[in-house]
This record gives C-alpha cells, sequence and structure tokens, in this order.
C-alpha cells in the first residue's frame, strides 16, 4: 500500500506524511490539501481541493491563501492560529467544523490546520461530507 493510500484526514502523522508525498499522491487522497508558505503563499495543491472548490491549481498556486484564494478563512479561526503557532515556534494540530463561503453556497466542511516550528510548508485540510 502506498503512502497517499495509507493517509487520511484523522492520522497523527499526517504532517510528516504529506511533507513526503509525490503531487501525484498528494492528488490521489479523498480531502483537500493546500499547502502553504511561511507567508501564507499557496505552494501545493491538490486535485481533490480542485474539483471541490472549482479552482485550478494555475489560477491557485503562488497566490496569498488568506486574501486573494480563500479569504474567508481570513480570520482568528485559521489564519490567526497559523500566525500564533509560527510566532510562538508551536505545532500547530487543530481540527474544527467550519463553514466555506466564497465562490459557492455554503458549505459546511471540517477542517484539519497543520503547522510543525520548523517546517517549510504549513496546511489546511479540507474534508467535505460524502
Amino acid at each position: 500500500m502506498n503512502t497517499a493510500q495509507a493517509a487520511s484526514f484523522a492520522d497523527a502523522a499526517l504532517l510528516s506524511e504529506l511533507d513526503h508525498l509525490a503531487d501525484a499522491d498528494l492528488d490521489a487522497l479523498d480531502f483537500g490539501v493546500i499547502a502553504i508558505d511561511a507567508e501564507g503563499v499557496v505552494r501545493r495543491y491538490n486535485a481533490f481541493e480542485s474539483r471541490a472548490a472549482g479552482l485550478s491549481s494555475q489560477r491557485v498556486l503562488g497566490q496569498p491563501l488568506f486574501t486573494v484564494v480563500a479569504p474567508c478563512m481570513n480570520n482568528f479561526m485559521v489564519a490567526q492560529r497559523f500566525e500564533d503557532a509560527l510566532a510562538d515556534g508551536a505545532a500547530l494540530d487543530a481540527t474544527l467544523d467550519y463553514v466555506l463561503t466564497l465562490r459557492m453556497r455554503p458549505v459546511k466542511v471540517r477542517l484539519r490546520l497543520l503547522a510543525a516550528p520548523a517546517g517549510p510548508l504549513r496546511y489546511v485540510l479540507v474534508q467535505r461530507p460524502a
């Protein structure tokens, strides 16, 4: 079984798994993956999230997540948690119920926010209802 097949939204070690997945394996996951750098610029964006959000990777990659791609996440629940973790040099692993509202009708999702203090990428994972 490859890493992508084994990876699930709730895996305890998911952060380290995501950092090592090839783009094709990231695309095989059954939840959305948006990876941002320390400045909040989207560096990885998987096919699941592209299809679900209706945004192509060409439109999203290289763009600031919280101001251009998904300003509906630019709040204390999502963006501020990444900023706080970065400022504190702390790990972040938080799961929350959320409603996405930009460019679509409101959609209830579960978000998982992942970041390691020294990691090059931080992740917003998006699990949509089946």
